[in-house]
């Protein structure tokens, strides 16, 4: 059955669109059909993680107002068979974003690709909304600090009463992915804990992406992590969420430092 999935954060800059890509790429590579939306629109940053900036013809608005069709917008990976790109356009505003128009595009993904991805962007406007608003599941993306969590608590609950399912009396599958865990910090306490986010946002936990270098090089040269790195602790880390939102069972782990080198040691809770 095909899903709808937010990728969505209260703070902008906390790897949202990394986590899309990423995610995306990772479950295609697993077999599943997938399609990356990007909602951002009047900046669309998506197609340049995914090294697909040049090939953009027609975008989610173009299809929405009726001047292109899905077939003409979608762009397909030529890594990976089975993920494709629906870009946003650069060019409008988020006003030429419409309820029918997002549901229509939304309704024909569906029929199309096991996984849906929209790439939300930050905040509660109206971007944002449209992008989680026919969500089945939502990635909640935060930083360990006070700011990235406090907006994610907010995020969390328009999830849980501004969207479809929550119109029906439903509630939409949340998980939370904490990136740019930084180990050497969170040993001082520059950072909050891993329980600290938890504690205050009470989701499962999804997974913990560590900082690193391999997001950024991957990201300047137009690739998903989990295709240009897929060996580094991040990509690992992302594969292993896009595992768990297949259904898999595994131990979320905290990245620690030992010796300058990254370790997986500590066991967390199953999302």
């Amino acid at each position: 059955m095909s899903k709808v999935l937010v990728v969505t954060s209260g703070k902008g800059g906390v790897g949202k669109t990394t986590t899309t890509a990423a995610l995306g790429a990772a479950l295609a590579k697993a077999g599943q059909k997938v399609v990356l939306v990007d909602f951002d629109v009047g900046l669309r940053n998506l197609d340049l993680v995914m090294g697909a900036e040049r090939r953009v013809v027609f975008d989610l608005i173009n299809v929405i107002q009726g001047d292109a069709n899905l077939a003409q917008a979608l762009i397909k990976d030529k890594r990976v068979e089975n993920l494709s790109l629906l870009p946003a356009s650069q060019t409008r505003d988020k006003d030429a974003l419409t309820s029918e128009g997002v549901e229509k595009v939304i309704n024909e993904l569906r029929s199309k690709f096991d996984w849906v991805i929209c790439d939300s962007p930050a905040g509660i406007e109206r971007g944002a909304q449209m992008a989680m608003y026919h969500a089945d599941v939502a990635v909640i993306v935060t930083n360990p600090e006070v700011s990235s969590v406090r907006d994610s608590d907010r995020i969390i609950g328009m999830l849980d009463s501004t969207t479809a399912h929550a119109k029906k009396g439903d509630k939409i599958d949340k998980h939370l992915l904490i990136t740019r865990y930084d180990p050497q910090r969170a040993a001082r306490g520059d950072m909050l804990g891993t329980d600290d986010v938890l504690d205050i946002l009470s989701i499962p936990l999804l997974g913990i992406i560590p900082e690193s270098g391999d997001v950024l090089r991957a990201s300047n040269v137009g690739a998903p992590v989990t295709i240009a790195e897929p060996d580094s602790p991040p990509a690992r880390a992302y594969t292993d969420a896009a595992r768990r939102l297949n259904g898999e069972k595994l131990e979320v782990t905290i990245p620690t430092e030992r010796k300058g080198l990254l370790d997986w040691l500590f066991k967390r809770r199953v999302a």
